[in-house]
């Protein structure tokens, strides 16, 4: 694990407060290293897990960035202050319910970011592609190869597959994939086509 990419994301979480991405009646367990429940069967990602996914994703100042599966805009929001305003950070989401609390929080937060609602039956943002850096806060049960084919040379997704976070580095055209020590648990990934 790079030390200079944990150290933004360490910079990055500690200036978005994960408190305003929860309900009221949630936001006093914000400070917990564990997932929160926020409604419509969805759920705030453990800290620890957000950091090590976005120390494994290791955006970049200028990077246009996919988060698949925003929820409530807390990731989202992350993303933003790691591409710095010179970047762009889209969420996609499933849930209406979502989609709209998410842009509820981003507006609030003043974060440089927008949350679009996901097109059934559409992984990701093809039409938009290619992008730099893809999270996906889902479980997949393979590799998602309809986000590998959204990626850019250079580009990097990390992903939790069947319990085991992954990471997909394209290299002269060629996805490269490694998997990340350490179990997982998240919701399913939407993957129809």
């Amino acid at each position: 694990m790079d030390p200079a990419a944990e150290a933004r994301v360490r910079s990055a979480m500690s200036s978005i407060s994960r408190a305003d991405f929860l309900p009221p009646e949630v936001r006093h367990l914000a400070e917990g290293d564990r997932p929160v429940m926020i409604g419509w069967n969805a759920t705030n990602s453990q800290p620890s897990t957000v950091a090590r996914m976005l120390a494994l994703l290791d955006v970049r100042p200028g990077d246009r960035v996919l988060d698949v599966g925003s929820g409530s805009g807390w990731t989202t929001a992350i993303l933003s202050a790691l591409a710095d305003a010179e970047g762009t950070v889209i969420g996609v989401e499933l849930v209406p319910q979502l989609v709209s609390y998410g842009r509820e929080r981003l507006v609030e937060t003043g974060a440089h970011a927008e949350i679009r609602a996901a097109v059934p039956d559409t992984l990701g943002l093809p039409d938009e592609a290619p992008f730099d850096r893809i999270l996906v806060s889902a479980q997949a049960t393979t590799i998602p190869v309809r986000l590998e084919a959204q990626l850019a040379e250079g580009g990097r997704l990390v992903v939790p597959v069947a319990g085991v976070m992954t990471v997909v580095d394209i290299r002269k055209g060629i996805p490269h994939r490694r998997a990340d020590a350490g179990r997982y648990s998240f919701v399913p990934l939407e993957e129809s086509d």
